[in-house]
């Protein structure tokens, strides 16, 4: 438990410092630095190595800490939507749909454009193209609207 706390924190501080202006003049004062060291070093093999070795290093560490600390924020984003849902007059339906296939969020929210428009609001959504899958299941008919798992409509017990 004391690792994962560490690191969310070190995650936490290192997305934030990464997304702030001083760390992106940083990284181009390195590589400008970089560039202009190249006649000294006769543009070598080791020269080039040094660029490229730091910024596969760097990148590969940060695709972990970035997608660690977007993780947490998409979850406790959902946690807060799923009570506003639960507390308020939402269907409780859509409490858990980041958990359903791409088609079945897509009905969804087409449910919820039906419903606005119902209620006189105008909705111009640029739908995509369904997948295979997707027309396939048009096509023998499958209308029907899925609850989430274990999830009932409002309203009921």
């Amino acid at each position: 438990m004391k690792f994962n706390r560490a690191f969310s924190a070190a995650a936490n501080a290192v997305a934030h410092a990464a997304g702030m202006p001083v760390t992106f003049l940083a990284c181009c004062t390195i590589v400008i630095l970089w560039g202009v060291s190249g006649p000294i070093f006769g543009f070598s093999d080791t020269w080039q190595l040094i660029i490229n070795t730091g910024t596969t290093i760097i990148t590969f560490l940060m695709v972990f800490l970035i997608q660690n600390t977007q993780n947490r924020d998409g979850a406790a984003i959902q946690a807060k939507l799923d009570e506003l849902i639960r507390a308020g007059h939402g269907e409780n339906t859509f409490i858990g749909i980041e958990h359903l296939t791409e088609e079945e969020v897509a009905e969804f929210r087409e449910r919820c454009e039906k419903a606005a428009q119902a209620h006189g609001v105008v909705v111009e959504v640029k739908k995509p193209k369904p997948s295979s899958s997707a027309r396939r299941k048009s096509a023998t008919g499958s209308a029907g609207m899925k609850l989430a798992p274990g999830r009932k409509k409002a309203g009921t017990a």
